[in-house]
């Protein structure tokens, strides 16, 4: 794996190019939206600097067509968070976006009360660019994952910046999903889905009480991302496959691994 400092300031952007795509469709579940810090709901969905509108929105859409309830929470709102009032929560989704500035925009004392948090039963999923953020990165990163960093999958070393890629699951089941700038997660949990060249594209792994889900694609793009390229797999399909991620890391189930 080639060193990712390297290529920090080069494609961190993820999902970034999507920031205003969504917006207009963002609304809460059925079961109802809070927004954090009161009231929060059992999953609390990260949107602060450097989160992509367009991804929140997208598993917004998803949260509410499973109905599940969520609070939804910004950079300010989780740096005024104590690590107790983030245990109230089952699960805190990380989306993608640039992950630098997801880091940059929070503070040490943050970034290590969502650790203890997780290290104290709240579990993660990290998407894209949340998967990067879970990691040992240089920008304030929560390193959940014992220190491993997280390099780019070989696509970007291509000058690709988003494709339909195709994973496979342990259970034998190929989807291709959309990918943008996101990483491949060697080195660190159980590998329960890969990449076409066999590095891993979705991990899971304990960190203390908290499972933590990471993912280097997005399951949960919509078929309006899909402008240009050619999927094999409706969206609709794929989406399942994020709906399964979310009540996976919200139950804090294992995932079937290879």
């Amino acid at each position: 794996m080639r060193a990712v400092t390297k290529r920090y300031l080069v494609a961190t952007s993820c999902a970034v190019l999507l920031g205003a795509q969504l917006t207009a469709c963002r609304r809460g579940g059925e079961q109802g939206r809070a927004t954090a810090p009161d009231g929060l709901a059992p999953i609390l969905l990260f949107s602060g600097t450097g989160t992509s509108a367009g991804d929140v929105a997208a598993l917004e859409r998803i949260l509410t067509r499973e109905r599940l309830a969520y609070s939804t929470v910004n950079s300010q709102q989780l740096n005024g968070m104590t690590e107790a009032q983030m245990g109230q929560s089952r699960l805190l989704i990380v989306p993608g976006g640039n992950f630098e500035q997801i880091g940059l925009n929070l503070t040490a004392d943050t970034t290590a009360n969502v650790r203890s948090a997780v290290r104290k039963g709240l579990h993660y999923l990290g998407i894209c660019a949340g998967a990067f953020f879970a990691g040992d990165s240089p920008y304030n990163g929560l390193n959940l994952t014992s220190g491993r960093r997280f390099g780019f999958y070989a696509l970007e070393a291509q000058g690709i910046r988003k494709a339909p890629v195709a994973i496979t699951d342990a259970g034998g089941q190929t989807l291709d999903q959309y990918w943008e700038d996101g990483p491949q997660l060697t080195g660190w949990g159980s590998v329960a889905a890969r990449y076409p060249d066999g590095m891993p594209a979705v991990v899971e792994g304990q960190f203390g009480e908290g499972l933590v889900i990471l993912s280097g694609v997005h399951p949960e793009a919509p078929e309006s991302w899909r402008g240009g390229m050619t999927f094999r797999t409706p969206a609709r399909v794929d989406n399942d496959y994020a709906a399964m991620l979310i009540r996976a890391a919200l139950k804090g189930e294992e995932l079937r691994h290879f």
